[in-house]
């Protein structure tokens, strides 16, 4: 087991709460880093993650390298396509949309990314990857030509999840997406958690500590904010360490 999965797994064990601050490498340029990293760096962030639904390329890349002269935060890709992976970050989310049955998202991207994962040094983490129902379409949506999963068939939202942790992913992350008008319900978050035994990130629709609190308390792991950020830097003074 390599240590970015194995430091999660130690930090829930010891009842911490980690915080990932996702940046869009089409929002965020290389140039003027300087400022929006000071501000992760002494909030309570404990992983970058990386990546968008359309990026253009070498733009994951070049953010990446820059993020490196900025932070000892462990920088992770979300990637959205073959094209945002890079040996320059830690790790990777090997995402597979589960929510979805389209099957270039469930294995077929998958299978066009080995020949980039199979000499590289990044530290591959699968994951169960989840869009839910947010009141508006994501990107992902219209990127991947599938359907989020509503709210109120919470047990679908459960059994899809435990599903994805019985095939092996080591990780299952519920979505709402960027620019969610809802975060995922704490209802839904407390019954996926309840049935899993592997971690648990949320994401998407979160703008605010309490909205943050809410998440922990429902049973997320890890959160994942990012718009939240993008719109409003003030809130990093929220999360302190």
């Amino acid at each position: 087991m390599k240590s970015i999965y194995k430091n999660i797994l130690q930090s829930i064990k010891k009842g911490e709460k980690l915080l990932a601050v996702l940046i869009d490498p089409d929002k965020t340029k290389p140039e003027g880093l300087d400022d929006f990293m000071r501000k992760v760096n002494s909030s309570a962030a404990t992983h970058i993650f990386v990546g968008g639904s359309t990026v253009e390329a070498f733009a994951t890349e070049n953010l990446v390298i820059a993020l490196k002269k900025h932070t000892n935060l462990p920088i992770i890709l979300f990637p959205g396509d073959i094209s945002q992976i890079t040996n320059h970050a830690n790790a990777i989310l090997f995402l597979s949309l589960l929510s979805g049955r389209n099957p270039e998202y469930l294995i077929g991207k998958q299978v066009a990314s080995v020949s980039k994962l199979r000499n590289s040094s990044l530290e591959v983490i699968p994951t169960g990857y989840l869009l839910i129902e947010n009141g508006k379409e994501t990107a992902v949506q219209r990127v991947t030509q599938t359907e989020t999963m509503p709210i109120n068939k919470v047990q679908a939202i459960v059994d899809t999840a435990k599903a994805g942790e019985l095939l092996g992913m080591q990780l299952i992350y519920l979505e709402a997406g960027s620019g969610a008008e809802k975060a995922i319900p704490s209802s839904v978050i407390s019954a996926v958690k309840e049935d899993l035994k592997i971690p648990l990130i949320v994401g998407g629709g979160i703008r605010s500590k309490q909205q943050l609190d809410k998440a922990y308390q429902a049973g997320a792991d890890l959160v994942v904010i990012g718009t939240a950020f993008e719109e409003d830097e003030s809130f990093f003074t929220e999360l302190k360490k």
